[in-house]
């Protein structure tokens, strides 16, 4: 070894962080002097770059020094994720049926330990550790949630069967290339210069100014967006409702979506499964609901098949986590001053696996406390399923 760098600064040296390593090289190699960062390079292993910028950032390192950091923020060997998307395509499709949470606030959760989920998923193939498991988990928004009190004492005891049967029929429908639909009503909307929750950039000091209070004389109108969402295409359509949100407003809003974007995706389909809520304007024991889905039959010459979700359950209906959630994030902390405000925040609505969304205002009218008499409801070409058959019908088109 040189007698210009001895063995006792060079095991002092190893001791060192990487920081202090850097900042010792650096006064040794000027110490030295001509030659002396060639020398500390051979003797350390640190490359004449490092060295020769340590050199030049000789006073900021000292000052650091006085830091617990060693690299600067963002320094470092980068997360190496981009093997990683098939992995997360995998795990998004294990935690399909054991996600929960509040799909407003895009917030979900999962039950599974790491560690059962490290092993579920290098069973299917892909060698996974906890660490990278638990990474993954944080950057794909899970996060570790306790219980929560919500649940009703009259939720329903063929709930879990319910959720199977709903799975199996969206996939037989899938697989054979026919249209599947999630269908909801996102909640009213005051339209006009009202506070809307969220924040978003502006500049210091130059908040928008809004209303003091949501009273409804000040509103340009109401804003119903019932969202109806293709689940195997990733796109949806909302017809954003003026009036009120009634089962003739949630079918015709179907039928928007079929004939600005349904028949030409599906132009050969004989059948529409529809995936609702069990109760609102699409609830399965409302009577005009089903009327006018016969009527929609009818018109397009399809048989329309409905599963609804047990009660309480919304949560798990694909559309909202799917769509509205993403509407909501969007359009958070923008007033909803316009209609035409409200259709370009909801269009405008994308994510990174390729969401889009078409909407429209309709401005019709609808009625509210329309009764469907017993005779008339027994005309319909109605069909209960066999499994639960309060959750699950078909109606055929009346030809």
């Amino acid at each position: 070894m040189s007698n210009k760098v001895s063995a006792e600064w060079l095991l002092l040296f190893n001791n060192l962080n990487e920081l202090q390593k850097r900042c010792a090289a650096a006064i040794k190699a000027k110490e030295l002097g001509y030659g002396g960062i060639s020398e500390v390079a051979r003797h350390t292993g640190l490359s004449r770059n490092t060295i020769s910028k340590g050199l030049k950032d000789l006073p900021k390192l000292r000052n650091k020094m006085e830091s617990t950091r060693q690299r600067a923020v963002g320094g470092g060997r980068k997360k190496d994720l981009s093997e990683n998307y098939q992995v997360i395509t995998a795990m998004e499709k294990i935690f399909e049926e054991s996600t929960a949470g509040d799909p407003m606030s895009h917030l979900r959760w999962t039950s599974k330990s790491v560690r059962n989920i490290s092993k579920e998923i290098s069973s299917i193939g892909y060698d996974i550790s906890r660490s990278t498991v638990h990474r993954m988990l944080v950057e794909q928004g899970y996060s570790l949630q306790s219980n929560r009190k919500t649940l009703s004492k009259k939720e329903s005891p063929d709930r879990d069967k319910q959720f199977h049967h709903i799975n199996d029929t969206v996939s037989r429908f899938m697989e054979a290339n026919l249209p599947v639909v999630s269908v909801d009503a996102k909640k009213k909307e005051l339209v006009g210069k009202f506070k809307n929750n969220g924040r978003e950039w502006q500049k210091k000091g130059k908040p928008t100014k809004v209303f003091t209070y949501d009273f409804r004389s000040d509103a340009e109108g109401v804003a119903i967006p019932y969202g109806t969402y293709d689940i195997a295409r990733n796109e949806g359509f909302v017809n954003i409702g003026i009036s009120h949100n009634t089962a003739e407003f949630a079918v015709n809003s179907i039928e928007q979506w079929w004939e600005r974007i349904g028949k030409k995706q599906y132009p050969n389909a004989e059948k529409l499964l529809i995936c609702g809520d069990g109760g609102g304007s699409n609830g399965s024991k409302n009577r005009l609901w089903k009327t006018c889905l016969q009527k929609f039959a009818t018109k397009k010459g399809i048989s329309v098949y409905v599963c609804h979700y047990p009660p309480g359950a919304s949560k798990w209906n694909k559309i909202e986590h799917r769509m509205f959630s993403y509407i909501s994030m969007n359009w958070r902390g923008k007033p909803l001053e316009t209609y035409e405000t409200v259709v370009s925040l909801i269009a405008n609505t994308t994510t990174t696996k390729g969401l889009k969304i078409k909407a429209k205002v309709d401005t019709k009218k609808y009625k509210k406390g329309i009764k469907i008499s017993d005779e008339d409801f027994g005309a319909l070409k109605l069909h209960f399923d066999k499994i639960f058959p309060k959750w699950n019908y078909r109606l055929e088109p009346d030809i």
